[in-house]
């Protein structure tokens, strides 16, 4: 089983993705179970922002967490971009920290581009980290025009992460910005990494080479969806469940490896990208 390292810091390669979580106070303690859950199974890296449920996801983390160690946690939230300036940046950052009854955030994202420029987004997360507020910073959803742009201001190099979209039916990335990112050393985290039915052109429980390799590992095919978007060790996989049984399976797809003919074959049948593709986004 590989790690990865974001800012020097040794991590299981499966966090907890908490999009749409929290909203619904019917499955609060279903959720507040799965978080626990998770945490207590490893997977120690909680990923939220001030965007989900307006505030109610960090609120669901925050109140998730109380029970255990805050040094062995791994907690990111994101900056929405238009608050994103040296004036507004603090005050969205005191307040996901107050949501999330925390004093500092391991990582803290520009959740994708905006009308701010970067350089001062920069100086604002530079800020926040000389104050202690955040131990590092990184982006979300920034394809290779964007980095580029952003690699041309000072302290660009202090950036730890870019979170995008990346699953077997979304490999757009590996096509131009994977590969950059790779020559940066800037590691990937990719969110909804377990594909959606509907973006591989149908249900994926009924794709034979899927069922073939999941029946080959004895697990499910949403496993081994997980397993290959960690598959090279430089990933680091968000997938989001609000049910406890679904977030132990979700570890657990960290055991399994693929071999290369099965790597092979799901190539062929989910096409790698062949020219530049515009960056996916839900």
């Amino acid at each position: 089983m590989s790690t990865l390292k974001i800012n020097q810091k040794e991590l299981f390669p499966i966090g907890l993705g908490t999009w749409h979580m929290g909203e619904d106070q019917e499955k609060r303690e279903q959720e507040l179970q799965a978080l626990r859950t998770g945490i207590e199974h490893g997977a120690v890296v909680l990923d939220t922002a001030e965007m989900y449920g307006n505030g109610d996801s960090e609120r669901l983390v925050g109140e998730a967490i109380q029970s255990f160690n805050r040094e062995d946690l791994f907690l990111i939230s994101k900056v929405y971009p238009w608050n994103a300036s040296k004036k507004q940046l603090p005050i969205s950052l005191d307040n996901s920290l107050k949501r999330l009854e925390t004093d500092y955030l391991d990582l803290y994202l520009l959740h994708w581009t905006g009308n701010i420029p970067i350089e001062e987004t920069i100086e604002a997360l530079e800020d926040a980290k000389e104050a202690g507020k955040i131990k590092a910073w990184g982006v979300s959803n920034f394809d290779v025009k964007d980095l580029k742009e952003m690699y041309d201001k000072e302290n660009s190099q202090n950036c730890q992460v870019n979170q995008v979209l990346y699953n077997l039916g979304e490999r757009g990335i590996e096509f131009d910005l994977l590969p950059f990112m790779q020559e940066k050393q800037l590691p990937l985290i990719a969110y909804a990494p377990i594909a959606q039915g509907d973006r591989l052109g149908g249900d994926l429980t009924k794709n034979a080479k899927l069922q073939e390799i999941a029946k080959n590992h004895q697990s499910t095919i949403f496993q081994i969806l997980l397993a290959w978007s960690i598959r090279h060790g430089q990933t680091l996989a968000i997938p989001q469940s609000g049910k406890a049984e679904h977030v132990i399976e979700n570890i657990k797809a960290a055991e399994i490896e693929l071999t290369d003919e099965e790597i092979e074959k799901l190539d062929k049948e989910f096409p790698p990208p062949t020219s530049k593709q515009p960056l996916a986004i839900i």
